[in-house]
């Protein structure tokens, strides 16, 4: 799982004065769950309707196709985001700079190919103003 992933370079990502936050659509009590089970040390916002995802431009709707598949094998998207769009977020990842100016991004639209930490932590090394701090 990606959480779980990004929780192994969290000693990297605070060693490079940067702070992590994962966003997610399920609910509040979900992510909270989540956060708890996976003993993660970032915040686990949520992001009902996929409203900030909206923003960045990075939500697709599940086709009936899929959402058929999903519901076979109990994956109920809808109750786990609390709402009945069938939407979720492209897999994406950002280090957004002080000055709320995206320095990086990586985002596909396969949903099921997720952003590589090592590649994030990478970025944040080559960030001007974070090189020396990365040690």
């Amino acid at each position: 799982m990606e959480l779980e992933a990004l929780q192994k370079v969290i000693a990297e990502i605070n060693a490079c004065g940067a702070t992590l936050a994962a966003v997610s659509p399920q609910t509040i009590e979900g992510n909270l769950a989540i956060t708890q089970d996976k003993k993660l040390t970032f915040p686990v916002l949520s992001d009902p309707g996929n409203e900030v995802a909206r923003q960045f431009g990075i939500v697709f709707k599940f086709p009936e196709d899929l959402k058929g598949l999903y519901l076979k094998f109990g994956l109920d998207i809808a109750a786990a985001n609390g709402d009945d769009s069938w939407t979720l977020p492209m897999p994406s990842r950002y280090i957004i700079d002080q000055n709320k100016v995206i320095q990086y991004a990586e985002i596909d639209p396969d949903y099921t190919i997720r952003p590589e930490p090592s590649h994030t932590i990478a970025a944040l090394k080559n960030i001007a103003g974070w090189l020396d701090s990365c040690d």
